[in-house]
């Protein structure tokens, strides 16, 4: 009875997986065990889809680090000419707003920012270096 194409099995096979040579030697305990774990270097080293998966999270987080510096600074100065515009006789309240009033939590921001960015940074280290 010949089979159609649809029912034909396929074989789905992935990257060969690195294992230490003599595989006796390792039962007798010459060599330590090997998981069957992958290390995340290695896929991001090999650039397999795992690996590039790594790799967009890291970016996707320190992506939404930066929106949401760009959205609070936004929010921030945005509004600070429709202020200004309603308050024409305080000129020298324009002044101190710019020069006082902003440079804080901009500093601020900045700070939290290179903070974010490093623990991203040093939470995906620590995804690649398996710890």
């Amino acid at each position: 009875m010949p089979q159609s194409p649809a029912d034909r099995r396929v074989v789905v096979t992935g990257p060969p997986r690195r294992t230490l040579p003599h595989a006796r030697l390792r039962s007798r305990g010459r060599y330590p065990q090997v998981s069957g774990y992958y290390r995340p270097r290695t896929e991001i080293d090999e650039q397999t889809t795992l690996g590039h998966t790594y790799v967009r999270s890291l970016m996707r987080s320190q992506l939404r680090a930066g929106l949401t510096v760009f959205a609070v600074l936004g929010l921030l100065i945005g509004p600070l000419p429709l202020l200004f515009a309603a308050m024409p006789d305080a000129r020298g309240l324009e002044w101190l707003v710019l020069g006082f009033g902003l440079y804080a939590p901009l500093v601020l921001l900045a700070r939290w920012y290179v903070r974010r960015a490093e623990r991203n940074e040093r939470d995906f280290v620590r995804l690649v270096e398996d710890r």
